[in-house]
């Protein structure tokens, strides 16, 4: 059976023009949804320009929120694409990557001058890099099954939703000036940074997401409902609590990944 061709592609030249000319609905929703994350990043940093940081740092966590949805959504409607990928990256550098790096340099690392701007730097870079990794990695032949169960350094969103925590910290009154704080902020953001482009395994939330036992599908629909209604009256504390328990996997993931690794490396495998 041949495969569908990507209609967001150029035609080979086998095929007429007329054959590809309309895009199925499926194909649009996606990408729509990731210009639409996009959108919410770029409008971040123009609210952290007017120094609206709690909407500025709002956004940033919808264009998290987005994200999420827009992969999840494609392949719900098969709707992937060769061109949906390399938008979502594109949009995710400017989400994950800029917006995150430019609020935290106005905010406090621009009281250390050259130094905090090398810090905000680190973070761009940082996540530049892990998006290009992860799109080599996914075609990579070698990786074993239980390899989709972990991402190679924490994903762009997580490094973004990290970093914004000194601005969670700052708006329940925890800091009281991100430049007074600027000298931990930035070692802070370097650590982020550095964890993006790390070997460090990391669970991937798309795994679990499809792994849950039917004994535990109301308790853990109860728990989101739960999370979307603290979110929402107590956004601050619940955004400082996620994050900071997604710190807390870290050693969790890692330990997983030996075991599974180690297993794997005692399992007969058949000759070649």
């Amino acid at each position: 059976m041949q495969p569908e061709p990507d209609p967001l592609s150029p035609p080979p030249d086998h095929l007429p023009m007329d054959r590809l000319s309309r895009i199925p609905l499926r194909y649009l929703l996606p990408n729509l949804i990731t210009l639409l994350a996009l959108c919410s990043g770029v409008t971040a940093i123009r609210m952290g320009l007017e120094g609206r940081y709690q909407l500025a740092v709002s956004a940033v966590i919808l264009a998290i929120v987005l994200d999420a949805v827009d992969g999840r959504l494609a392949r719900y409607l098969k709707g992937t694409s060769r061109f949906g990928a390399e938008l979502d990256s594109l949009a995710d550098f400017v989400n994950f990557g800029v917006a995150p790096a430019i609020l935290i340099y106005f905010w406090a690392l621009n009281h250390l001058r050259t130094i905090g701007w090398i810090a905000a730097l680190m973070l761009s870079i940082g996540c530049a890099l892990r998006l290009a990794r992860f799109n080599v990695m996914l075609d990579d032949p070698r990786k074993p099954a239980w390899a989709v169960g972990f991402f190679t350094g924490i994903p762009a969103p997580a490094g973004a939703g990290l970093a914004m925590v000194p601005f969670y910290m700052g708006f329940l009154g925890l800091i009281d000036d991100g430049h007074r704080f600027a000298w931990i902020i930035a070692p802070y953001i370097m650590l982020v940074a550095f964890l993006m482009v790390s070997r460090v395994p990391t669970f991937s939330g798309k795994s679990a997401a499809s792994a849950v036992p039917r004994e535990n599908y109301l308790p853990v629909l109860a728990a989101a409902a739960l999370a979307i209604v603290c979110l929402v009256a107590f956004p601050w504390t619940t955004l400082l609590i996620i994050w900071g328990g997604y710190l807390c996997l870290l050693p969790f993931s890692i330990r997983r990944h030996h075991q599974l690794k180690a297993r794997d490396a005692a399992a007969p495998h058949p000759a070649a």
